[in-house]
């Protein structure tokens, strides 16, 4: 390509950032021109320096990398998002497309590939590991409400059921409904089997 693509990195991990940045600083037109170990700093970074991609990690503090990526696609549309995970969950592959992903990679896959991601969705492509896009198509949808995942989200420390009534300003027995649909949807025994399988499907 005829200019440099200039990329953000947001990933909370130091040395796996800096070990991706050092890999596509190899590729003569790509540039990694921000970092971010924050999800909740993603927006700032690319406004700041007007950056034509955001690799984005799932797992982050401040705001997971689905929520960054929402928000860049919501405020800046021009900017194309790459999802990268370490968790082929075929439910959060679903979850980075709504959000308005362009690429959803595994962070175990070759550098070069990633490399040809950013350049492919440059061009209008969008780019998704084949073995997770076929794990999703098997999976099927999200059978959670938002609702429903909210609730176990705030069931997953433990918490008793006035203490999750309390934090949402739900009701005790609204919260047990909730709780009891999730749990036969998902066909697991107890709250803590409902939140480790959602977790285990991306559902969360």
């Amino acid at each position: 390509m005829s200019r440099t693509i200039k990329v953000l990195l947001a990933e909370d991990q130091s040395m796996v950032r800096e070990a991706l940045a050092a890999l596509l600083g190899l590729e003569e037109d790509i540039e990694v021109v921000a970092q971010v170990a924050r999800g909740d700093e993603v927006l700032g970074a690319a406004r700041e320096h007007a950056v034509d991609v955001a690799l984005l990690d799932i797992e982050m503090p401040g705001a997971t990398g689905i929520e960054a990526a929402a928000r860049l696609h919501a405020e800046l549309p021009h900017v194309k998002l790459v999802i990268l995970t370490t968790f082929g969950r075929p439910g959060y592959l679903r979850s980075a497309m709504e959000s308005g992903a362009d690429a959803f990679l595994v962070k175990d896959a070759p550098a070069a590939q990633l490399a040809e991601a950013i350049r492919r969705v440059l061009t209008g492509e969008r780019v998704i590991d084949p073995t997770l896009a076929a794990a999703a198509l098997a999976e099927g949808a999200n059978p959670l409400t938002e609702r429903e995942r909210e609730v176990l989200r705030a069931a997953a420390d433990g918490s008793t059921n006035a203490e999750l009534a309390a934090s949402l300003h739900l009701s005790q027995g609204t919260v047990r409904n909730y709780l009891s649909t999730a749990i036969q949807k998902l066909a697991v025994r107890n709250r803590a089997e409902a939140v480790r399988a959602a977790r285990e499907k991306g559902w969360l």
